[in-house]
């Protein structure tokens, strides 16, 4: 039994979620999302509530029934709260700065990297640290993720891009000879 698909998951007001067939559509606004369940497990919107159910009781269903209630609850959340990514930049000259949609960092390179953020995502600079938000949590993560690439934290001196709350375990440098 998955313990993640048993619970239901609360609408909060002011969004709209109607079943057709197999897609869930959830509405908050101009803000429209969708969730193709691709037929994989019963979903009942009821209450205020939505709940799932496996379709069969064979594991690949049983695995459905958690995963479509964990990616419909972050519909939900995304919707109404929102989520956010804060990323840090360590280094002597290390930067950021946003123009319009395009996140401009110097890191250290002979060029500067520019970085478009998707249709969705907003990106805020504040000193060193990086806000990325987004109603979408898989592409927040990925935008994060892919700014995070440009320059990873390295070992010794802790220097590149990093998640806020991240920590990065330092190695010792060079010892000379006594």
């Amino acid at each position: 039994m998955s313990r993640i698909g048993k619970q239901p998951i609360a609408i909060p007001s002011g969004l709209d979620v109607s079943v057709e067939n197999s897609v869930l559509k959830f509405k908050k606004g101009n803000n429209i999302k969708e969730l193709d369940t691709k037929g994989n497990v019963d979903v009942k919107v009821e209450n205020g509530t939505i709940t799932f159910a496996p379709k069969s009781d064979d594991r690949q269903s049983r695995a459905y029934w958690g995963t479509y209630r964990a990616l419909a609850n972050n519909v939900v959340v995304g919707l109404t709260q929102g989520f956010v990514k804060q990323l840090e930049i360590n280094g002597v000259g290390y930067k950021a700065a946003v123009k319009g949609k395009i996140l401009e960092l110097s890191l250290g390179f002979s060029h500067l990297v520019n970085y478009e953020a998707p249709e969705g995502i907003e990106i805020s600079v504040e000193k060193n640290v990086i806000t990325i938000k987004g109603s979408d949590k898989q592409v927040v993560g990925q935008v994060a993720a892919q700014v995070r690439g440009f320059r990873p934290p390295e070992p010794y001196k802790g220097k590149g891009v990093k998640y806020v709350n991240e920590r990065i375990i330092r190695k010792a440098g060079k010892t000379s000879k006594k």
